[in-house]
């Protein structure tokens, strides 16, 4: 039994130290599962999920990040424009189209004027947003008007100033507790919007159809009905 011991013994140790994460009570993605080892848990969200290592580059880790936020940002902006003229309509509060119907709804303009002055817009946002994170804080101030010209903030993401008008920011704590819902809600809502682009395909119907539909009769109507 000694014999044993000593060989277990020997046998654990030169397999050498298990790889742990720095805080022993930080959640990850899997139980029992050891967290990536270029993730620490500093990041909003951070469970430590990255089994191929695609962020394991500091560069392309900060670009991941970034490009994570406005994903999430546009899926939850997306999933409320899915749902709420669909639930406006069948409330009898609006007239509106289905989201898959609204690019050939007749808006103050046509359709192709409108998606060209979106696009103008979103590449003079997405240049700014390119430009702050080459230079954090570059571009606090704003262009037009030079307000917000005091704001030193250099958190890549996360504006304050004009967009913190609350004040939720200036306290570290609820910050940290904003920035992790925020990552949550917008992870959740891109398989939401992932769902609700299934669900047409197989239904031919929005979200909020499909919904009263599986409330109706969960029984019958389902995932897998």
């Amino acid at each position: 039994a000694r014999l044993k011991t000593r060989v277990a013994t020997k046998t654990r140790a030169s397999r050498g130290p298990v790889a742990v994460s720095a805080n022993a009570d930080r959640p990850v993605w899997y139980p029992g599962k050891a967290p990536a080892a270029h993730l620490d848990g500093s990041l909003p969200g951070d469970y430590g999920f990255d089994p191929l290592s695609l962020s394991a580059d500091p560069e392309m880790r900060q670009w991941m990040v970034q490009a994570e936020l406005q994903h999430a940002r546009w899926a939850m902006l997306g999933v409320a424009g899915c749902v709420a003229p669909e639930l406006l309509t069948k409330i009898g509060v609006a007239d509106l189209p289905n989201w898959v119907d609204a690019a050939t709804y007749q808006y103050w303009a046509p359709g192709g004027t409108l998606f060209f002055i979106q696009m103008a817009m979103f590449n003079w946002a997405e240049i700014r947003r390119w430009q702050d994170m080459k230079n954090p804080g570059s571009v606090n101030t704003d262009p037009l008007f030079g307000y917000n010209s005091n704001d030193t903030n250099t958190d890549v993401g996360y504006p304050k100033g004009l967009f913190d008008k609350f004040g939720w920011a200036k306290d570290e704590k609820t910050t940290a507790e904003l920035k992790l819902k925020e990552i949550k809600n917008g992870r959740l809502a891109m398989l939401a919007f992932l769902g609700i682009c299934a669900q047409y395909v197989q239904t031919g119907v929005g979200p909020v159809e499909n919904l009263f539909s599986h409330m109706g009769n969960p029984g019958q109507v389902g995932v897998f009905m």
